[in-house]
């Protein structure tokens, strides 16, 4: 083994780490990788950044930019609305319409899009329901999954690979080649989450038997005693307050906690209510005489409580705060709205709010005035999950950007033109027939998938090009091909599903394509099932939070818990190797 192998593999290995750690943002550690590589010489400087030009990231790109357009004429929430009206009639109805909606929509949108645009919807079919939203959320997420694998534009992952195997001399795939594998795996997620995955779900958030109104507790806020208030002296029990349905969990009065229990303690002017109620009680809390809703970040300039909204909103994946903290995000300035709760991690923050370190999946209570509230909307690092008053879509769009999306699948799967070409012209149209701005345009690119992309890319080259990838795959042909070649793509399919729980998807394909590529040639097999194992395995990521964005996103709306992915997602991934490991080499044989 050669010395710029034995740094490719060091890099490798903590690259892994770094995509696991989650510390450092995903698209950090991927320049970093690429930096790293060019440095030392083992890529030159244009190998290290081709990747930024590589057809996978450029057609990733575009295909963002048109799940935009179909955004910006509110073409999806026209179906999510027809979904409303047919899911209330019954919450397994809701359940199966649902997913098989969602699932059709990845298919030919970026599926986390179809997530963020759902989420509002499906918060408020829970509510008509009254079922818990994590009933529905889960589900949601693992549907557009399952309809994500079913084309090559459904999901990131299978452009990228389509393009790594163009680039290694393989054909590139189609754009159902797909389906055929892709339309098992929707119905047998389907009949499992049916049958099986939702009574897995805990009903986070609910008792059973309990009504929608009486869910549990979910923000801890402040409301601050007022100079003028009619009530100084009194107990809280003589309160306004005390005819809402919330709990006073402390009083801090100058700065100290008062330590007689709360029901007994006698208000004064300043004294702040360390308050525990959901986001209804929140909103009533506002309209309370001689109380004023308070947040740390805004201890002397509280909102005026006429003409403002209070939403919750969940950080998504590859938002701009993530990592950040509000006060550097400057986000009263940027949004122009207070943050009074954050749900972060599962647990429920009340204090020194605008020093949090935010990840995705936090769940914000954010008070904003009425005119601000489409400044809210446009703000991209987050989605909003309460019902509140919705943009101002171009629906009279909505027949155009529906004719560009079929034209740029039509023209890519009659082989008029690659995707690549049908993806950009696609953009373009986009934007000069008025579906969205060029502002907006911008603003549907995720940047941190490109660079993700661009920097990953380069690993891929490196251990391609210093021959790492032959010498892992002659280890992995010596030590699990003894048993045959169906046996090494089952290995791949498992490797890559373990891998994807605990790091990016995108990064995990981009490491292991020229790994397999290299096992099927030295095998003397056809690459193809083992481009496709890698493919679907790294899009069917159900184990983890972490493993897919659309996983991430619903996390915090859903109230879930690490283990509650485990425990529904852990037997579904097991199914879903079997079906792949028997099924792939009938559709894609060893040797054709």
């Amino acid at each position: 083994m050669t010395g710029e192998m034995i740094f490719v593999l060091a890099v490798t290995f903590f690259a892994v780490l770094l995509f696991a750690w989650e510390k450092l943002p995903v698209d950090l550690v991927s320049v970093i990788i690429m930096v790293a590589l060019i440095l030392s010489g083992v890529v030159t400087p244009g190998e290290g950044i081709s990747g930024f030009s590589h057809p996978a990231t450029v057609t990733v790109t575009a295909m963002l930019i048109l799940s935009g357009g179909l955004y910006h004429t509110g073409a999806v929430n026209f179906i999510g609305g027809i979904l409303t009206r047919i899911g209330r009639r019954n919450f397994w109805l809701a359940l199966l319409v649902l997913m098989l909606t969602v699932g059709f929509l990845s298919a030919f949108i970026n599926d986390t899009a179809v997530v963020a645009i759902f989420l509002p919807i499906v918060m408020g079919l829970s509510r008509d329901l009254n079922v818990s939203p994590s009933k529905l959320l889960m589900p949601l997420s693992f549907g557009a999954l399952f309809g994500g694998v079913c084309t090559l534009i459904g999901t990131s992952t299978n452009i990228l690979v389509s393009a790594m195997a163009v680039k290694y001399g393989a054909p590139a795939f189609g754009m159902f080649e797909f389906t055929k594998f892709g339309v098992i795996i929707l119905v047998a997620g389907i009949l499992y989450m049916a049958l099986i995955g939702v009574r897995l779900i805990p009903e986070r958030g609910f008792e059973k038997g309990m009504a929608l109104e009486d869910v549990r507790r979910d923000y801890l806020v402040e409301v601050m005693v007022g100079s003028d208030a009619e009530f100084i002296g009194e107990t809280i029990s003589h309160t306004p307050l005390a005819k809402l349905d919330v709990e006073v969990q402390e009083i801090v009065r100058s700065g100290q906690k008062v330590r007689l229990p709360a029901r007994e303690v006698a208000l004064q002017p300043g004294d702040v209510l360390r308050v525990r109620c959901d986001v209804d009680q929140v909103r009533k809390l506002k309209e309370l005489d001689g109380y004023t809703l308070r947040s740390e970040a805004t201890w002397h300039d509280t909102l005026e409580k006429e003409g403002t909204l209070l939403v919750e909103a969940v950080i998504g994946p590859n938002s701009r705060l993530e990592g950040q903290t509000l006060k550097n995000a400057r986000f009263r300035t940027l949004v122009g709205g207070t943050v009074h709760g954050i749900r972060h991690r599962g647990r429920l923050m009340r204090t020194h709010l605008e020093d949090i370190v935010l990840y995705p999946g936090d769940v914000l209570l954010i008070e904003v005035p009425n005119q601000f509230v489409e400044l809210l909307h446009g703000y991209q690092a987050f989605v909003i999950i309460s019902e509140v008053n919705t943009p101002d879509f171009r629906r009279q769009k909505i027949p155009v950007a529906l004719t560009i999306i079929v034209a740029v699948v039509a023209s890519a799967a009659l082989g008029i033109v690659p995707i690549l070409v049908s993806a950009i012209a696609g953009s373009v149209l986009m934007v000069l027939t008025g579906c969205l701005t060029l502002e907006e345009a911008y603003g549907a690119i995720q940047w941190k998938i490109v660079f993700l992309l661009g920097g990953v890319l380069a690993l891929g080259l490196a251990m391609e090009k210093t021959g790492t990838a032959l010498f892992l795959a002659n280890q992995l042909v010596a030590t699990v091909g003894t048993w045959g070649p169906m046996a090494l793509m089952s290995a791949f399919y498992l490797m890559t599903s373990v891998t994807t729980g605990v790091m990016s998807n995108n990064a995990t394909a981009a490491l292991l394509i020229p790994i397999a590529i290299a096992t099927a040639e030295a095998m003397g097999v056809d690459s193809r099932p083992f481009l496709m194992a890698v493919t679907y395995a790294a899009s069917a990521s159900f184990m983890t939070p972490v493993g897919y964005q659309s996983n991430t996103l619903i996390y915090g709306p859903g109230r879930y818990k690490f283990a509650d992915f485990l425990k529904v997602g852990t037997p579904l991934n097991l199914i879903f190797w079997l079906l792949a490991t028997f099924m792939i080499p009938i559709f894609w044989p060893f040797n054709p």
